[in-house]
């Protein structure tokens, strides 16, 4: 399974990251979720990430994770987030973490999804979540930290300018209106601090862009710059394998490719086109 480097870490991780979102959380049956997980290690999926919010309709992702992460810790780079944004609260969320994913150690701690630039003030704040992250990285609970984020380009980019951070998680081909250009402004920043860059969000509805197969949104992503793994939520074996088929073949987009996809994805982007996101739609679930 070919890998990347993810940035100043070192670590070698797959292209694919298995996302237990959304899509992973509507896994009704713990069997079925266990299965998915196991097939993604046997063939070389190794990078699990979750959150502590991940919940949707009683199905607690790192609940589900734990049930794989205790046979088989260590072949697993794990990755979790948390939401909350003090001190106080963040080690209270971490400590859940931890037993829920039955482990004392992760490879990954990241802050869950900053929003805007006064959420970058809180997190940095003498009683703020990145206490929490130093204090976790300092006594080995967590290898590395970083986080993710979905709408605000200036956000993210500011979080890699203040802070010391091993990676960021970012929404790529999103559905939600966002502020400001994630591919030309978030991502080089982060990249000229070293930082291992992951996509999330790559995929959305085929129906909603004519033409356009997720798996190709998939391989846009990854032949985006700098970036070294995709996210991609996981409900099923079908999609798992599928996956699995176009990163072992995996080849990046030729320059004329990713022009062509990005004049079809740039309405996207300028979220003009957000009315078929309504209650009730197959990807309408938090992630």
């Amino acid at each position: 399974m070919p890998t990347r480097i993810l940035g100043k870490t070192g670590v070698a991780v797959p292209l694919i990251v298995i996302g237990g979102g959304s899509r992973f959380c509507t896994i009704k049956e713990p069997e079925m979720s266990i299965e998915i997980l196991n097939f993604a290690l046997d063939h070389g999926l190794y990078y699990l990430d979750t959150a502590h919010d991940y919940e949707f309709e009683g199905v607690v992702s790192e609940e589900r994770y734990g049930l794989v992460v205790r046979d088989r810790r260590d072949e697993i780079f794990l990755a979790t987030k948390v939401q909350r944004r003090t001190y106080d609260e963040a080690m209270k969320d971490i400590e859940e973490s931890l037993n829920r994913l039955q482990t004392d150690r992760l490879d990954l701690l990241q802050i869950h999804n900053v929003q805007q630039l006064d959420d970058v003030e809180k997190i940095g704040s003498e009683d703020g979540v990145l206490k929490a992250l130093h204090k976790m990285k300092a006594e080995k609970v967590t290898r590395f930290v970083g986080y993710s984020g979905h709408l605000s380009a200036e956000s993210m980019a500011a979080m890699a300018e203040r802070y010391d951070f091993d990676t960021m998680l970012i929404a790529l081909n999103h559905y939600e209106e966002r502020i400001g250009d994630f591919e030309k402004q978030a991502i080089p920043t982060a990249a000229q601090k070293g930082m291992g860059i992951l996509a999330m969000k790559v995929i959305r509805p085929q129906e909603t862009i004519e033409g356009v197969k997720p798996g190709e949104l998939i391989r846009y992503a990854l032949s985006l710059p700098h970036v070294n793994a995709a996210a991609i939520g996981t409900d099923s074996l079908d999609v798992l394998k599928k996956n699995i088929e176009l990163v072992k073949y995996f080849k990046p987009m030729s320059q004329q490719e990713m022009a062509r996809l990005g004049k079809v994805l740039s309405p996207f982007f300028s979220g003009k086109n957000l009315a078929w996101l309504q209650p009730g739609y197959s990807d309408g679930v938090p992630a």
